[in-house]
């Protein structure tokens, strides 16, 4: 009872605030930059309640494994959203900085995005079983991790050049997300309090949308921020 009270709880906080944060950037925002933030923010809140309000429910009545269909559904559906967030904060990197041409990391980039998707429609990840198998699980990620990788050498690389206070932790939190969540790939299925370490990653994914946050409570340029 004291983790379905809990999880609930946080639960409901991230959802709300993701969402909430993600429409008004979206709908109020007054900047393309700001519009896009929006867009990723609310996806991150939308992708994520597929998973997190079925958990709830779960928690609350018959169990995690008796809901088991309804669980590896939202995760399949957050794979899908995850993969989005981080393609539009490649093109949120792209209009902070004014970079121009770069076609072969975009194509990069929508290349693994489109592969890491491609994975996670094999019929043997089998997303409605408790379990999922550990091999999918990991070759869906590989491509995950390596846009993940780019995003942080690229926003590092950018951030430090320009002297960028917004966005100069964004490498950081990108890192510890992905630093949370591949031990929960690898090892919750042996070690299931190692799931834990999604609230930290939640976490991490919530100090990105802050640092998006001061974009539209600062609608300036790049040059009128430093």
């Amino acid at each position: 009872m004291a983790q379905a009270i809990a999880e609930t709880i946080f639960d409901i906080c991230y959802l709300s605030f993701a969402v909430i944060t993600g429409l008004i950037m979206l709908t109020k925002g007054t900047t393309p930059l700001v519009k896009k933030a929006g867009m990723m923010t609310a996806l991150l809140g939308a992708g994520d309640s597929f998973h997190l309000i079925p958990r709830s429910y779960a928690l609350w009545t018959t169990g995690l494994e008796a809901n088991k269909a309804a669980l590896g559904f939202g995760k399949f559906v957050t794979s899908i959203t995850m993969t989005v967030f981080y393609l539009i904060l490649y093109y949120i990197w792209r209009d902070r900085y004014q970079i121009r041409g770069q076609k072969n990391l975009t194509a990069a980039m929508w290349s693994l995005s489109a592969l890491r998707i491609g994975l996670c429609l094999l019929p043997q990840n089998r997303w409605l079983q408790y379990r999922q198998p550990l091999f999918y699980g990991i070759l869906r990620n590989i491509p995950f991790a390596v846009m993940g990788a780019v995003v942080i050498l690229i926003f590092a690389r950018e951030a430090k050049r320009a002297d960028d206070r917004i966005f100069r932790y964004i490498p950081l939190a990108v890192g510890l997300s992905f630093g949370f969540y591949l031990p929960v790939v690898l090892f919750s299925g042996l070690f299931p309090v190692i799931g834990m370490l999604m609230i930290p990653k939640t976490m991490a994914y919530v100090w990105i949308v802050l640092m998006n946050w001061k974009l539209y409570r600062q609608p300036l340029s790049l040059a009128e921020t430093l």
